[in-house]
């Protein structure tokens, strides 16, 4: 028999059963569409939070003050204005562009007839680009500012929202920190959530010397962002900084260090690495029903061979050879798991499109045609058994089966 005669005979042999068929196929459609729904989640999820890497900018790291291990036998020393200048120094630290020091302090924004709770961050002008801080409306505030401590303040877009009502222009209005008044001189460019760990829509920025003169006293930094030279360079900075607040803190080993170093750079490979294995983890779980549905193109072929015994009978004693029976239901099989695999492309890449907020699915075309190839390597391998006994079928055996 040549393969057009064997292809015709399979798809004949599906059609007469077609509901047979279609519950055989059932297994493969929701194994393939498992697998594609839960990889597209997982490459969906690294790049929102690439992009969210990304919005605290490419060149960007912060220093954090952090507790030492009690090995260390100290409690460690806290951020200070004068590590920020020793940061800044050309000299010590050739590939920081800018260093801006840092005080936050939750608290209160009151217009009067409505208030919002915000983290007010105090810093230099250098902290918009070190921190990718985009400004919306207004100015941003100045050297001059920071030197003569200036009440001025630039709102976030929910905080300005929640005060003078949403779209409103606040500039030039005035404000109450902590009851201490302040000026508003713009507000900050929407961002969200996928702008950043934190939402910056919910933040006021103020300058440093402001915020300590009146809310938080000329003491500690909370942190100090830093921007190197280039993303190039950012290995480099990171290694003046960590040589710089060791000498000046007495750190003689890294893990005795009472500060840590974050840089984009360093959370995207974290992220990555733990992303990558958790989408791993999802396709493997998801792959479980793909065997599940194997094993069932298995049964159900085995109980095809078991109900057209005679018609295999029939065909080898009119002079089939055992080929064209092995290569009729090895078709069978591959023809279920490939039009299963199709399917469950579709059923997974329509359940893609269901909206998750922010946050949306991707699916890469090589885990399509990986899904597809998959399903096809299912028809072989589960198939081979029932196509091989159904071949190796005697004629006269066969004929005298009821």
């Amino acid at each position: 028999m040549s393969p057009v005669e064997i292809v015709r005979f399979a798809v004949r042999g599906l059609i007469a059963n077609r509901l047979r068929s279609l519950l055989t196929m059932l297994g493969i459609i929701i194994g393939i569409a498992a697998v594609i729904l839960l990889t597209a989640l997982g490459n969906g999820a690294s790049q929102y939070i690439q992009g969210q890497i990304a919005g605290l900018g490419a060149n960007s790291i912060t220093v954090i003050p952090r507790q030492p291990p009690a090995s260390a036998g100290t409690d460690g020393r806290p951020l200070s204005a004068a590590d920020a200048r020793a940061l800044a120094d050309p000299q010590g630290a050739p590939d920081v562009a800018s260093v801006s020091p840092v005080v936050t302090v939750s608290a209160s924004v009151d217009a009067g007839r409505a208030s919002s709770d915000a983290t007010v961050i105090g810093s230099t002008p250098t902290y918009f680009t070190g921190a990718n801080v985009q400004l919306g409306t207004g100015r941003t505030y100045t050297e001059a500012d920071v030197a003569a401590g200036r009440k001025v303040l630039i709102l976030g877009r929910t905080v300005a929202d929640d005060l003078f009502g949403l779209g409103s222009d606040p500039v030039e209005r005035d404000v109450l920190v902590r009851g201490v008044p302040f000026r508003v001189i713009g507000t900050l460019a929407k961002a969200g959530q996928g702008q950043g760990l934190s939402n910056p829509d919910e933040n006021v920025l103020a300058p440093i010397t402001a915020l300590q003169g009146s809310l938080t006293g000329f003491g500690d930094l909370s942190q100090i962002v830093v921007q190197a030279r280039s993303t190039e360079a950012q290995s480099a900075a990171e290694s003046e900084i960590n040589s710089i607040l060791d000498r000046r803190h007495g750190i003689s080993s890294p893990d005795a260090r009472d500060y840590q170093v974050i840089s984009a750079r360093q959370l995207a490979e974290v992220l990555n690495q733990t992303l990558g294995a958790f989408t791993l983890l999802l396709a493997a779980i998801a792959a479980i029903s793909l065997v599940v549905g194997g094993i069932g193109i298995t049964n159900i072929m085995l109980v095809s061979v078991t109900e057209r015994t005679r018609e295999i009978g029939i065909r080898k004693a009119l002079g089939a050879p055992p080929s064209a029976i092995l290569g009729q239901f090895l078709v069978e099989s591959i023809i279920l798991s490939l039009v299963g695999g199709v399917l469950g492309v579709a059923v997974g890449f329509a359940g893609t499109l269901v909206p998750l907020g922010d946050f949306r699915p991707v699916v890469l075309p090589a885990a399509v045609v990986a899904a597809v190839g998959v399903s096809a390597a299912i028809g072989i391998f589960f198939g081979a058994y029932p196509a091989r006994r159904a071949a190796r079928l005697r004629p006269i055996d066969a004929l005298r089966r009821e």
